[in-house]
């Protein structure tokens, strides 16, 4: 939990501590983030670390990470057939470039489109992708090394509203008038 509690994730994100499940194991963490990208996107997420000291099958191992990430999505883009692919890559890149040491990984990546009609207040329509994932912190010599797995949450919420990677900049397309 100490490296969770401290991640420094970028200044574009908020992370805070919340109330973790209570039945998924003997014990719990949890953190939620919001990032706000460029364009205004928002990306809202929780990591959730359980710990099971008898392990459990499911998860080959004592330690499993939730993950679940919330990302509003520009229309163009919630068109596009392989965003699903996309945004499971987004975590699996985040977990391979943080050297996070996982195993027993799975989820779902989710496309949903809403419509509003009548008097409700809001925009017309919206898109999002939701990716829910676990995996399992592989603990060697009786110790794992959780930092890599907070930091690759946080790259993972960053990702989703299309922020590029620390350090690198993006260009602005102004056209000559």
């Amino acid at each position: 939990m100490t490296a969770l509690r401290s991640l420094r994730p970028r200044p574009e994100m908020e992370l805070g501590e919340v109330r973790p499940p209570q039945r998924l194991a003997p014990w719990a963490f949890a953190l939620t983030g919001e990032v706000n990208g460029a364009a205004g996107e928002l990306s809202t997420g929780r990591l959730i670390l359980l710990h099971d000291p008898e392990g459990a099958e499911a998860w080959d191992g004592v330690l499993r990470l939730v993950a679940y990430v919330r990302v509003e999505l520009d229309p163009e883009l919630a068109g596009d057939p392989l965003l699903p692919e996309v945004g499971w890559s987004w975590l699996t890149e985040a977990l391979d470039n943080c050297g996070a040491d996982w195993t027993a990984l799975g989820g779902t990546v989710t496309q949903t489109s809403s419509a509003r009609f009548g008097d409700i207040a809001g925009p017309a329509r919206t898109d999002d992708l939701e990716l829910r994932a676990s995996w399992t912190a592989v603990v060697t010599d009786g110790h794992a090394e959780l930092s890599p797995h907070g930091a690759a949450f946080c790259e993972l919420m960053t990702s989703a509203v299309g922020l590029p990677p620390v350090g690198v900049s993006m260009l602005d397309h102004h056209r000559p008038g």
